[in-house]
C-alpha cells in the first residue's frame, strides 16, 4: 500500500520543483516546518497591486510528498490571490483529514495527494509549502496595506 502512496506521478512532481530558490527582494517571506518529520518550506513572494502573486520562489526540504505538493503549488501559484491560496489550503486539509474532495480551480491537481489521507503522519509535510505560501502572502499584503496607509497619510 505504501508503494501506491509513492506513485510515479508523485515522484515525478517531487523531482520537478518549479520556482526553486529564493527571491532577491521579496515582499513576504515565511517558513513552515512539519514537526513530526522535519519537512521545511521557505517561501518568498512579490504581489501586484491587486494582491496577486507575480513573483514566487520556494526552498523546500521535504519528503517526496511535501516536494510533490510544492511542485503542484509552484506550477499554479503565479497569479493566485490570498483567497485562492487559503481556499486551496482549507480544501487540501479537509481532503487529508476529513474525506473532503480536495482543492478546485487552479490548485485542483493537489488532489493527486488524496491517498495521503490514509497516512496521518504525512499530512503536515503535504501541507508545509501551501502553509508557508499563505503566510508569505499575508505578510506581503500587510506591507502593501501599511505602504498605502503611509502614502495616504503623507498626501493629507
Amino acid at each position: 500500500m505504501i508503494d501506491d502512496l509513492y506513485s510515479t506521478r508523485i515522484l515525478t512532481l517531487a523531482a520537478n520543483l518549479p520556482h526553486a530558490g529564493r527571491l532577491a527582494a521579496p515582499e513576504g517571506t515565511a517558513e513552515r516546518v512539519a514537526k513530526l518529520c522535519g519537512s521545511r518550506a521557505t517561501v518568498d513572494v512579490v504581489l501586484d497591486d491587486q494582491g496577486r502573486i507575480v513573483e514566487f520562489a520556494q526552498d523546500v526540504k521535504a519528503c517526496a510528498l511535501g516536494q510533490a505538493a510544492a511542485g503542484v503549488l509552484g506550477q499554479s501559484v503565479i497569479g493566485a490571490s490570498v483567497s485562492e491560496i487559503a481556499d486551496a489550503r482549507d480544501a487540501m486539509s479537509a481532503m487529508l483529514k476529513s474525506g473532503g474532495d480536495g482543492p478546485t480551480g487552479r490548485f485542483e491537481y493537489l488532489r493527486v495527494l488524496k491517498q495521503v489521507a490514509d497516512y496521518p503522519a504525512r499530512h503536515a509535510s503535504s501541507l508545509v509549502a501551501i502553509e508557508a505560501t499563505l503566510a508569505a502572502v499575508n505578510q506581503a499584503l500587510e506591507k502593501h496595506h501599511t505602504n498605502t496607509r503611509t502614502r495616504l497619510a503623507g498626501a493629507a
